[in-house]
């Protein structure tokens, strides 16, 4: 039967009949009551930005495989412990890959034998280096907490989560422009807010 048959039978054009996207959380809530093709849809969504979230902090690919592998088992273990109120879907599922890949940076350096008093000293920062960075890092982040929800979500998934701005104006479902206005508007006020030396 044709597609214009279907239609004057009565039924919905085939445009019409195709399921809806799922909201994060109502897939999150489906993990939660034990579906597995959730999980498989979730991972479809957010596996390559976590494997290069996880990437970036490991620089080895195997280990980076295994971050995005610990997070995804802990999103099938404890969907049901996201709460919306605490952090949109991305940012909980960015941050238990950035925990995992943390952890796995710690038990590879442990597993080496380059416990901080055994390593050689580092041709890294100083220690008054070391203390400016982090405390620019703690301004930083202090000033994502002071802007707007809107801008601070499409800064953290842009720099955090290596999306690029069409990507992000795909996955949040508003124009690119809007895309664009935000991150400049969060960026001009990031200056502001954040000292500088």
């Amino acid at each position: 039967m044709s597609e214009i048959a279907v239609h004057f039978a009565g039924s919905a054009p085939l445009e019409e009949r195709r399921p809806a996207q799922r909201s994060d959380e109502q897939v999150l809530a489906s993990i939660a009551g034990g579906d597995d093709q959730g999980l498989a849809e979730l991972y479809d969504r957010y596996g390559r930005v976590a494997y290069g979230l996880a990437y970036r902090v490991l620089r080895d690919q195997a280990l980076a495989e295994d971050a995005v592998q610990d997070a995804f088992l802990a999103i099938w273990r404890s969907a049901d412990g996201y709460r919306r109120e605490r952090a949109k879907p991305s940012t909980w599922i960015l941050t238990l890959v950035h925990r995992r890949a943390v952890d796995l940076v710690r038990r590879e350096n442990l597993r080496r034998g380059e416990r901080l008093e055994e390593a050689p000293e580092a041709a890294g920062p100083s220690v008054p280096e070391e203390a400016d960075l982090r405390q620019k890092r703690t301004d930083v982040q202090a000033a994502l907490r002071e802007l707007p929800q809107d801008q601070r979500e499409a800064l953290e998934l842009a720099y955090y989560g290596g999306f690029t701005q069409s990507e992000l104006a795909e996955r949040l479902g508003v124009p690119l422009g809007t895309i664009k206005s935000r991150m400049f508007a969060g960026l001009t006020r990031l200056r502001e807010l954040v000292p500088s030396p």
